[in-house]
């Protein structure tokens, strides 16, 4: 990407032009099913057994505004039976205000992560992706799928073993402004789902503030680069063990302090706008589907790892909550500047109370970058995101 498009990143926020697009994927949204088997076609899908025996199935798409979009995932353990976990996952704002106020990007609504004429869907190549496959659009390698090695997927004593994973890793990377943003979704052998963006390339050189506000690189004190953060969307739409009634349930364990702690066990039965606390954790739960201890299937959303951005209220509602409940409607694509006909804007507004049997999880994390001389060309790749795992989908593990 030229650095004159880079430059009109920073001028069209300077002067508050944000051309905010209709979300739509590259092709029409696949129809809602219920049967295990990924609905696309064969270029379309992906579908890898780990080395341990696990299996991933999956299709994918671009989108212009939120890039990769993966849908009908499927989920096999070793030795197991598939399981849908997620009829579509992908990313749904990148949010980068500065804290003197001014810039405030929206990276995905306004400008968009999947533009290959725009060039912000960067072209892979063979080093980015040195033991995977590259996967094209307009015969442009964009995504690369890859099955990379994960330390320690167990040590026991008891086994007298020690067993090292693997998870499948898909991603895409997009040029915004003078940052590279990887967009990973790492699936591994064990059933947990990593999703995390990665943010790279390089310091804004023309986004300098004082010492209130930034943090002095270069030779002595006398340029700040400024602080701001990055806050990241991600939407999740549930479908566990298939598409009949999912629920939401928030579990917390209070008694820090005390010798004791007790379990509360809260259904979200309607649209809801939740927050991170110590000890909490949330779970889309199918409750006719059990395992074979009689468990009710559900994955696990496990988000502990943000720095929880507020903004302004009259502006940007929308991140005063770091997770979000809303029943399923096509159109509700972006956390902020959606644009679609016949829907709201934002999360915060799509949240009003509709009953919730077919949930969509927006989940957030913030990341407050404080620039550093290390940052200065090239900066070094700091990643932000959360962690999906299964719960009481198996009866025992099922690893090796």
């Amino acid at each position: 990407m030229s650095s004159l498009f880079r430059r009109a990143r920073v001028l069209i926020a300077a002067v508050g032009l944000l051309a905010l697009w209709v979300p739509g994927p590259a092709s029409a949204a696949p129809a809602r099913a219920s049967a295990d088997a990924p609905s696309c076609p064969a270029a379309e899908r992906i579908d890898t057994t780990l080395k341990n025996g696990a299996r991933w199935q999956m299709c994918w798409d671009i989108d212009r505004n939120t890039g990769a979009v993966l849908s009908d995932v499927v989920y096999t353990p070793n030795r197991g039976t598939a399981t849908r976990v997620l009829k579509s996952a992908s990313l749904a704002e990148v949010h980068v205000p500065y804290d003197s106020g001014q810039p405030r990007f929206y990276d995905v609504s306004a400008i968009g992560f999947g533009d290959l004429e725009q060039g912000t869907l960067t072209r892979l190549s063979e080093k980015d992706c040195p033991t995977g496959q590259l996967r094209d659009v307009q015969d442009t390698p964009v995504l690369c799928v890859e099955e990379q090695p994960r330390p320690f997927a167990y040590k026991s004593a008891v086994e007298k073993g020690v067993l090292h994973g693997t998870d499948l890793v898909v991603f895409s990377v997009s040029e915004i402004g003078w940052y590279d943003y990887i967009t990973e979704w790492r699936f591994a052998d064990d059933g947990s789902i990593t999703p995390r963006s990665g943010a790279t390339g390089s310091l804004s050189p023309f986004q300098f503030s004082d010492a209130g506000s930034g943090w002095p690189t270069g030779v002595g004190s006398t340029r700040f680069s400024e602080n701001h953060s990055h806050n990241i969307f991600w939407r999740l739409d549930f479908d566990v063990d298939g598409a009949s009634e999912n629920t939401v349930e928030q579990y917390d364990y209070p008694g820090s302090g005390t010798a004791k702690r007790t379990t509360e066990r809260t259904v979200l039965s309607k649209e809801t706008a939740a927050d991170l606390a110590p000890t909490r954790f949330w779970r889309v739960v199918n409750p006719a589907a059990e395992n074979t201890d009689g468990h009710a299937k559900s994955w696990e959303i496990d988000n502990h790892e943000s720095d929880q951005y507020r903004g302004p209220s009259e502006t940007e509602e929308f991140t005063h909550h770091d997770m979000y409940f809303t029943q399923y409607r096509e159109c509700e694509r972006l956390a902020y500047g959606n644009t679609a006909p016949g829907c709201a804007a934002s999360v915060d507004t799509y949240t009003d109370g509709e009953r919730l049997t077919d949930p969509v999880a927006w989940v957030s994390v913030d990341f407050h970058h404080v620039p550093r001389d290390e940052d200065q060309d090239p900066m070094p790749t700091h990643w932000q995101g959360f962690r999906i795992v299964p719960r009481d989908v198996t009866a025992t593990s099922q690893l090796p």
